[in-house]
Order: C-alpha cells, then sequence, then structure tokens
C-alpha cells in the first residue's frame, strides 16, 4: 500500500478531486480531522435550495434519511481517498449493505451536519464503516455501513 496522501482536511476542490460525486448528489461540503485509516469529520451544511426539499416535504423540509447516510459514505469515501493515496484518480465506491441505521432527529434547512465516520475495517476493496451524524451536538442518526472500493486506472 503506499503512503497515504498528505491531508487532513478536504476542502469542497479536493473532495471532487477524490470522489465522482456531483450536483445535486454530492452532499459533503468539507472534511475535516481526517486521520488515515482511522476516520475523519465531514460538514455538510444543509440549506433549503436543496432539489430534494421540494417534494420532501414542499411545507415543511426534512432532510432524507437515506441522504444523512449517503453523506457519511460520502466521507467515508474521502478518507479512502487520502488513505489510499487516489486523489486524481477514479475511485468509485459503492454500497454493499447498511447495518443499525437509527434516525433519532430530523435535519432541517439551516442544520449543519457532522458526519463522523470511523473506520472499522479497511485496506483492501471492501471496507466498513461507523458514522454518526449529529446536529449542535445531539445525535441525528447512526449506522453501519460496508463499500466496495474499484480504482478505476
Amino acid at each position: 500500500m503506499t503512503e497515504p496522501a498528505p491531508y487532513t482536511e478536504a476542502d469542497l476542490s479536493l473532495i471532487k478531486r477524490i470522489i465522482p460525486h456531483r450536483y445535486p448528489f454530492l452532499l459533503i461540503d468539507k472534511v475535516r480531522d481526517i486521520v488515515p485509516m482511522k476516520g475523519a469529520v465531514g460538514i455538510k451544511n444543509v440549506t433549503c435550495n436543496e432539489p430534494h426539499f421540494q417534494g420532501h416535504f414542499p411545507d415543511m423540509p426534512i432532510m432524507p434519511g437515506v441522504t444523512i447516510v449517503e453523506a457519511m459514505a460520502q466521507t467515508s469515501a474521502v478518507v479512502v481517498g487520502i488513505s489510499l493515496n487516489v486523489v486524481d484518480r477514479d475511485l468509485l465506491t459503492y454500497f454493499m449493505g447498511i447495518d443499525k441505521c437509527k434516525f433519532r432527529r430530523k435535519v432541517v434547512p439551516g442544520d449543519v451536519l457532522e458526519l463522523h465516520v470511523t473506520v472499522k475495517r479497511g485496506g483492501g476493496k471492501i471496507w466498513k464503516f461507523e458514522g454518526r451524524a449529529l446536529v449542535d451536538g445531539e445525535l441525528a442518526c447512526e449506522a453501519e455501513f460496508t463499500a466496495m472500493m474499484d480504482l478505476q486506472d
């Protein structure tokens, strides 16, 4: 395995160099506290302009739970990209499983979602993570998830 890339934080520009997601499905704005092979904290600034709020729900916008889990997964993919030093390479990430998923609080426009992800198992193609999404220190969602990492080049 190559040495991890020398980043402890990823702004939007670096995130786009690691994962292929783009609007309207790029669900993280920043990743901080990156520790290769260990974890990081993703940041999602929830705004009323996001397309899913048109239908979920028009009079009471609530971030769909599956997009919260996806934001945790995108944060995890950035951790993998840094850990495997594959910045500017074509890394695809595929969900394989979601376990022990619980939603504890609504996430609404104006919230800043902190996505705390921890690597439970990694290093090869199959990685397992534990994620906790918080708003103002309050737990909004927790889940374990497994993903396959596929380097295209």
